[in-house]
């Protein structure tokens, strides 16, 4: 390939990225609003993680193998996966990192981690090449800078070292978005990038991707209430900018049940999940 399309081809992305970053930041939920709303969930939380336990575990399963000296669980929410990573590397350093405070709090007294520090993923607090595994599961979702997280994440990671993370697509929550759409076309369910984006950003990244994958999780509940109620006790009812304000009135809920009604299946009312996994390497030095 000659000098001239590979400039030509690195211009293309860097172009695409600050689309992607341009259009993504301006739907995405601002980043205090995500801390406070997953702080006052933190007490809640562990009792409707179900869907986080499942996407923690099997991003797990997609990590290589390897010993890290230190690792950081990225987004670290109640401490679930702090306390695993402390279990698979009993001899490694550990640092739980969140941008809401009440989450760490409510970790803290279980332990995992040596160190549990409030922090933004789009500006770690943390030295550089300062971490071996970086580890993140249903948390970057949130960042509207996508490329800074992944910038970030190349700064402290040590050459060899592993960012894995599990976030969200479009895709997810179809069901309720569509439901809702059909009764007043407004804001009603949070926003995430297309998994077309992720792929551009990670590329750019200056990181190795060796796996970039999206699987869809489903879960079933028995009424729309339900759901919904299982959100707000996660902290990840609807956060966008755009939504609606005030009260929801009796009338518009119901047609919002009926609308729903049209996905139900043998299980009960379905909420599908597109699931982004990835697993990227920082590049060794040669």
């Amino acid at each position: 390939m000659s000098p001239v399309m590979t400039d030509l081809s690195h211009c293309a992305v860097l172009k695409a990225v600050k689309q992607q970053q341009a259009t993504t930041q301006s739907h995405l939920p601002d980043k205090r609003q995500v801390a406070a709303s997953f702080s006052k969930a933190a007490a809640s939380y562990d009792s409707v993680a179900d869907l986080q336990r499942a996407v923690g575990t099997e991003l797990m399963s997609r990590l290589p193998q390897m010993t890290p000296s230190r690792w950081l669980d990225l987004g670290s929410g109640t401490g679930y996966f702090s306390r695993v990573l402390a279990q698979n590397f009993p001899q490694s350093e550990g640092v739980a990192l969140d941008i809401a405070e009440g989450m760490l709090r409510h970790a803290r007294p279980s332990g995992g981690a040596q160190h549990y520090v409030a922090g933004d993923a789009e500006n770690l607090p943390l030295r550089d090449g300062s971490v071996e595994l970086m580890f993140s599961s249903l948390a970057v979702q949130w960042c509207s800078d996508f490329a800074a997280v992944l910038s970030e994440s190349n700064r402290v990671l040590l050459p060899g070292g592993v960012f894995g993370f599990a976030s969200l697509c479009v895709g997810t929550l179809y069901e309720l978005r569509d439901s809702w759409q059909a009764v007043d076309g407004m804001v009603h369910v949070n926003r995430f990038r297309d998994f077309e984006d992720y792929q551009t950003l990670c590329t750019a990244s200056g990181l190795r991707v060796r796996s970039l994958a999206v699987l869809p999780h489903v879960l079933h509940y028995p009424d729309v209430r339900s759901l919904t109620h299982e959100l707000k006790a996660l902290g990840a009812h609807n956060i966008n900018p755009g939504r609606p304000g005030g009260l929801t009135g009796r009338a518009r809920i119901q047609a919002l049940i009926e609308a729903y009604e049209g996905y139900r299946q043998e299980k009960g009312l379905p909420a599908t999940y597109q699931v982004v996994y990835a697993v990227l390497e920082k590049p060794a030095i040669v």
